[in-house]
């Protein structure tokens, strides 16, 4: 990439923890019970406790629109990414907002900068743009889009997104989006430009990370798979970045601040403070320095409950 880069928003010495927003995305993977009778009053609640306990980020995934075929696994209720990241940019003050992630791939990118240099002038700085390949097929048929070439579509996305941020008038690179004397405001009060974190776990997508993004998500919460990706990360990130650092993202499991976990999820990591977070630091032994974390629940004021005694007594305790 020839555009400048953003400066480093986590400090190298720092653990940060995020969370992905129940509610607005309702996989059968991991939608809790209550969420699928709750409504924005419940998204503004859990937005409000992440900004309150200290939360670093909270994500808002991205469908457009789910075929039959998947309705059963997925749901069809995906909120609009970007329409939720402006709206909780109001009412929320501190916590970043973090599309995790857009599928960048089904938008222009003329188009997505408008988006997100509006959430990012709406927020006061605040956006992370988290962008990611896709997976399902008709979603890119009903975009015109090849889905044989989501992987170089999206190289050319994040280029284009970049060029876009840092220069009203930007001359996009690559192929498929070709434009240029086109001006796009509001500019994002992040300069150069808002940071760019690149999610999954393939080798296409450790190698564009390491090339073209400022973060990795990967998608797998397994330790064993992080531990040989992250050494490759960072060698691939030497090789093609050399002297940029590069935010390492972790999906921590389930977990429960306590010993009441009746109803929850068997595999639910549960103990004191102290517990869990002795396994957190397990993640930032590999590397890694923001992790996203998941308190399966039984109702919103347990989750808000549980976000607070996290941030109160566990995040806290996980240092370098």
């Amino acid at each position: 990439m020839t555009q400048a880069s953003p400066l480093p928003i986590i400090d190298k010495d720092e653990v940060v923890f995020g969370i992905q927003l129940p509610v607005q995305s309702q996989s059968t993977i991991y939608v809790d019970e209550w969420e699928t009778q709750a409504g924005p009053d419940e998204l503004a609640a859990v937005a409000r406790q992440a900004d309150e306990s200290g939360f670093f980020y909270v994500a808002v995934c991205d469908h457009t629109a789910i075929p039959r075929r998947l309705a059963d696994a997925m749901s069809t209720t995906w909120y609009d990414t970007v329409a939720t990241l402006g709206w909780l940019a109001g009412i929320t003050s501190r916590v970043r907002l973090l599309s995790h992630v857009y599928i960048a791939p089904l938008r222009h990118p003329l188009r997505a900068a408008k988006e997100f240099a509006t959430v990012d002038a709406l927020s006061g700085g605040r956006l992370i743009i988290g962008v990611g390949a896709g997976h399902v097929t008709e979603e890119f048929e009903l975009a015109g889009a090849d889905f044989t070439r989501r992987g170089a579509l999206l190289d050319e996305a994040i280029d284009g997104i970049a060029a876009a941020l840092v220069d009203e008038f930007p001359t996009l690179p690559g192929p498929t989006w070709p434009a240029s004397d086109l001006g796009v405001r509001p500019r994002p009060v992040q300069q150069p430009r808002p940071p760019i974190w690149v999610g999954g776990s393939s080798p296409a997508a450790l190698r564009r990370a390491a090339e073209r993004g400022e973060g990795w998500l990967p998608q797998t919460p397994r330790r064993s798979d992080l531990a040989e990706m992250v050494p490759r990360l960072l060698e691939l990130r030497d090789e093609l970045r050399p002297g940029e650092p590069i935010a390492v993202g972790a999906l921590a499991g389930p977990m429960h601040v306590g010993a009441d976990t009746a109803g929850l999820p068997k595999w639910t990591k549960t103990g004191s403070p102290d517990e869990l977070a002795e396994d957190l630091r397990q993640w930032v032994e590999l590397g890694v320095c923001h992790i996203q974390v998941r308190f399966p629940s039984r109702s919103v004021s347990e989750l808000c409950d549980q976000m607070a005694a996290f941030g109160d007594s566990v995040a806290p305790l996980v240092t370098r």
